[in-house]
């Protein structure tokens, strides 16, 4: 049997998880575990059902009870059986996720369904807390970071070419408190883990940071292959 391969990529917001890991997992053939969108089902399901996003017990209740399902090559999320891929996709959700994240037992019901998943197939998973709570013994440890302002600047482009208003003072004094929620919650706040290998893409292409990390993956596995040639 293949060996299942698990990588790891954590980082701030902004540093550009999330388009490196769909990009790796694209080109290696693995599921791309969207963590961000699972705690925006959270979210949404809270905010459907008129729960309080203070209400720590029955967000953990809801995480807990949530069946999300995340289709390979990162197109669609499914929760309880329906296609919330755009509805999880707007600021309100964004900001409801934030919240609903930083309460343990929702993150701990997340965890269980992450690994759930990673023990099924090979897949490339991005965070805060991935290499350091959620796989600690991932093959593959990634931690990406860029200088405030550049990312700031990146998750203003996103929101602008999504055709939403956003304030580019705004942006930045957002990725500021969520450094600071990120970094000091109680439960798995944002570090590096020790054996992570650290990239900084303040001056990287996508491309560029791709390219970085699928040559870790040849030199660390067997099946770090470039399944696109």
């Amino acid at each position: 049997m293949t060996k299942r391969i698990r990588v790891a990529i954590d980082g701030p917001a902004g540093a550009g998880k999330s388009t490196i890991a769909r990009r790796l997992a694209e080109r290696l053939g693995f599921l791309y575990i969207d963590t961000g969108a699972m705690y925006r089902a959270v979210a949404l399901w809270a905010l459907r059902l008129d729960t309080g996003l203070g209400d720590m017990h029955r967000l953990e209740q809801l995480a807990k009870a949530a069946k999300i399902e995340l289709e390979p090559g990162g197109s669609r999320v499914i929760l309880n059986g329906e296609d919330i891929t755009e509805a999880i996709r707007t600021q309100e959700i964004s900001d409801a996720a934030s919240k609903v994240s930083v309460i343990p037992g929702v993150r701990r019901a997340m965890v269980e369904k992450q690994r759930e998943m990673s023990a099924r197939t090979s897949v490339v998973m991005e965070g805060r807390d991935i290499g350091s709570v959620v796989f600690p013994d991932a093959e593959i440890k990634i931690f990406l970071d860029a200088d405030p302002d550049v990312r700031a600047g990146r998750r203003l482009l996103e929101i602008l070419e999504k055709g939403e208003a956003a304030d580019a003072d705004d942006i930045a004094r957002d990725i500021r408190a969520r450094d600071r929620r990120d970094r000091t919650r109680a439960e798995a706040p944002l570090v590096q883990a020790p054996d992570a290998v650290y990239i900084d893409t303040t001056a990287l292409s996508a491309g560029d940071v791709e390219e970085t990390i699928l040559k870790l993956i040849r030199q660390r596995t067997s099946n770090g292959k470039d399944q696109t040639s």
